[in-house]
């Protein structure tokens, strides 16, 4: 296994949360490719999903690097790392300078804008003048949204396209429902102790993910890639070693309070939040936006990036057809990659 780049990361001085909670030295990691341009608007803004990193030639590599769809020959990528997260940026692993301790449960509810918002300084500081286009799936598909509202110096658009892959423009109550489900089953482990806990609540937290596999899937890709098959060598069917194995890979590599506090972070996406009326605040998004909803996801549905692209003065959907679920943003390159050439040939990007 190769071993991959330290991030970088960039230290906002200060920041404030939507709330109001105030930091003074709020990291951010991100990782970069290629090279900015002369007129420093060849940028794009890699965003990754719950879980995810600053690895994106990793986890989107069959979209990222050169001559992909994304081209890291032709255009300076960036992917910084959400609020919350447990990979180097502000989070609830942050040290608090009041306690001299983790933030942990005290750590406050961040907004998709916080991220957002926080994320923009790494730009500025990397010398940015705008960004050619915002992408990423599900969350990543939240955050690129949300770019759409950023403005530039001269007061245009910072970000000229916006391409969320299975996302939606607000999360929608089945979607909180599964989060809270998640969150109920780390709350419910006998070492939570109200989030201050002294060694990780791994029960709660493998419980969680394992939910979450379920959610990512669909019936077909569970009985394509499991069927009613047992388990080498146990009495467990083949599906069920599959989710504990799942979940014991994140309690390796994550912090309960960081899925917390991210899993909250995404029920705040809403677009119209503070904004007015939904439909009137999607039809403002004057640049050009792609909304790629898989016909099989049964979290962030179709029709809502239908809705999207329908709302968007410039909007295109396209639809991926995929047994994988949402999942099917992670794993089909080849006609992601060809959605995302077609549709940026077509804008001009």
């Amino acid at each position: 296994m190769r071993r991959l780049p330290e991030p970088l990361v960039h230290t906002v001085p200060a920041f404030t949360f939507e709330d109001g909670a105030a930091f003074a030295g709020a990291p951010v990691a991100y990782r970069t490719w290629g090279r900015l341009n002369a007129a420093a608007d060849n940028a794009v803004l890699v965003l990754h999903a719950l879980t995810g990193d600053t690895h994106a030639d990793v986890w989107w590599g069959g979209l990222v690097g050169p001559g992909r769809a994304i081209d890291t020959d032709r255009f300076f990528v960036v992917c910084p790392n959400v609020i919350g997260s447990p990979y180097g940026t502000l989070s609830p692993l942050t040290v608090n300078p009041a306690t001299a301790r983790p933030w942990g449960a005290a750590f406050p509810v961040p907004t998709i804008r916080d991220t957002v918002r926080l994320h923009r300084h790494v730009l500025d500081a990397l010398g940015v003048r705008s960004v050619a286009l915002a992408t990423g799936g599900s969350m990543g598909g939240m955050q690129a949204l949300e770019w759409a509202f950023e403005v530039g110096e001269d007061g245009a658009p910072y970000v000229r396209a916006v391409a969320p892959l299975a996302a939606c423009g607000r999360h929608s109550a089945w979607c909180i429902g599964w989060s809270e489900a998640q969150r109920m089953a780390i709350r419910a482990d006998a070492r939570w102790n109200g989030g201050d806990y002294t060694e990780q609540p791994e029960a709660g937290l493998a419980a969680a993910r394992a939910m979450a596999m379920v959610s990512y899937r669909t019936a077909e890709a569970f009985s394509i890639k499991h069927g009613r098959a047992a388990q080498a060598g146990s009495d467990a069917f083949a599906v069920e070693s599959y989710l504990r194995y799942q979940g014991a890979k994140l309690v390796a590599r994550f912090d309960a309070n960081c899925y917390l506090r991210i899993t909250e972070m995404m029920d705040t996406h809403d677009l119209a939040r503070g904004r007015g009326d939904y439909e009137a605040v999607v039809a403002s998004i004057t640049q050009p936006l792609l909304a790629v909803g898989i016909d099989s996801d049964v979290l962030y549905l179709a029709a809502e990036a239908r809705e999207l692209a329908a709302l968007a003065p410039r909007g295109t959907y396209r639809e991926l057809a995929s047994p994988w679920g949402h999942d099917a943003f992670l794993i089909e390159f080849d006609a992601l990659g060809a959605i995302l050439r077609d549709w940026m040939a077509e804008v001009e990007i």
